[in-house]
C-alpha cells in the first residue's frame, strides 16, 4: 500500500481516537448549567465590581441561585430595579438599595497645598505614592494622578485643580474608586440624607500639619467636644464622622477652625440636577 495513503489512515485513526475521547471526556467532566443563575446574572449590570461582596457579577448570581444569600439589594450599581428583577427571579423578597455616592475626603487642591518634590514618573497615584508618598505637601492628600478616573465605568470622576473629584448624579456606588485609591480617600457617602464629612485624612500633629495644607485637619478636637451624638472621634489624630450617628446639626462645620469639615447633602445636589 502506498505510504502516504497508510500515513493518511493512521493520522486520521489517531484523530477520531482523540475526538472520540475528547467527546466522552466532556461528557463525563461538564459541569452542570444553573440555568438560574445564568437568568440572575443576566439582570446584572456586568461590571463586576465586587461591592456586592462576591466575585463579581456571576459569583452573586450563584449565591442567589443557591441561597448562599437571600439579599437581593447586596447590587448597588443596580440599585431597586435590579433588586425587585432578582426577587421575580427568585422569590425573595425584594430588598431596598439605600442610594449612596463615593466622596473624595480631601481638599488639597493647588490653593490649599504644594509640592514638596517635583515628580516625573508614571503618571499614577499607585506609583507615586512609593515615591515618599508622592509629590504632594501632604503625606496622606489627593494626588491627582487619576487611577479613580481610570476605573470608573460611569465618567463620575473628574481631576479639579489637582484633586479628584465625584459627581454624585453619575455615579453608581460600584467601589471601583475606593479601592483604587492608595491613599484611602474616597468613602461612599449616603444620598438620601445629609451627612457632615471630614475632608481629611492626614494623621500628623497639628502643626505639621497646618504646614502641609490650609485645611487639613489639626486635631483640636472642638468638633469632637460640641457634637451631642458622639458622632465624632478622633482616629489616629484626625477627626472621623460615624454617618450612623451624624443627624446633620451642623455645628461641627461651624467651630472647625480651618474648615477641614462640610456638610454633604449629596439629595440636594441631585435635587437641583
Amino acid at each position: 500500500m502506498n505510504q502516504i495513503v497508510i500515513a493518511v489512515i493512521v493520522v486520521s485513526a489517531i484523530g477520531l481516537l482523540a475526538g472520540l475521547g475528547l467527546a466522552i471526556a466532556s461528557i463525563i467532566m461538564a459541569v452542570p448549567v444553573d440555568k438560574k443563575a445564568e437568568s440572575i446574572e443576566e439582570v446584572l449590570p456586568g461590571i463586576n465590581c465586587g461591592a456586592c461582596g462576591y466575585s463579581g457579577c456571576a459569583g452573586y448570581a450563584i449565591a442567589l441561585s443557591d441561597g448562599t444569600t437571600t439579599d437581593t439589594a447586596l447590587c448597588l450599581p443596580g440599585g431597586n430595579d435590579v433588586s425587585k428583577e432578582i426577587a421575580v427571579l427568585t422569590g425573595f423578597s425584594a430588598g431596598e438599595v439605600l442610594p449612596s455616592a463615593a466622596v473624595v475626603l480631601c481638599q488639597g487642591n493647588a490653593h490649599n497645598t504644594g509640592n514638596k518634590l517635583l515628580y516625573s514618573g508614571v503618571k499614577s497615584c499607585k506609583m507615586a505614592t512609593q515615591l515618599f508618598s508622592g509629590p504632594k505637601s501632604c503625606n496622606y492628600g489627593c494626588l491627582g494622578f487619576g487611577d479613580c478616573v481610570e476605573v470608573c465605568d460611569y465618567n463620575a470622576i473628574h481631576i479639579c485643580d489637582e484633586i479628584a473629584r465625584i459627581n454624585p448624579l453619575a455615579c453608581r456606588a460600584c467601589k471601583k474608586c475606593v479601592a483604587a485609591c492608595p491613599k484611602g480617600l474616597i468613602e461612599m457617602m449616603p444620598l438620601h440624607e445629609a451627612k457632615a464629612a471630614v475632608l481629611c485624612a492626614n494623621k500628623e500633629k497639628g502643626a505639621v500639619t497646618r504646614k502641609q495644607c490650609k485645611t487639613g485637619c489639626i486635631s483640636c478636637t472642638r468638633c469632637v467636644k460640641v457634637c451631642e451624638f458622639d458622632a465624632i472621634t478622633m482616629v489616629d489624630g484626625c477627626a472621623k464622622v460615624d454617618y450612623d450617628k451624624c443627624t446633620a446639626c451642623g455645628k461641627c462645620v461651624e467651630v472647625c477652625p480651618v474648615h477641614a469639615i462640610d456638610m454633604i447633602d449629596l439629595e440636594k445636589i441631585v435635587g437641583k440636577a
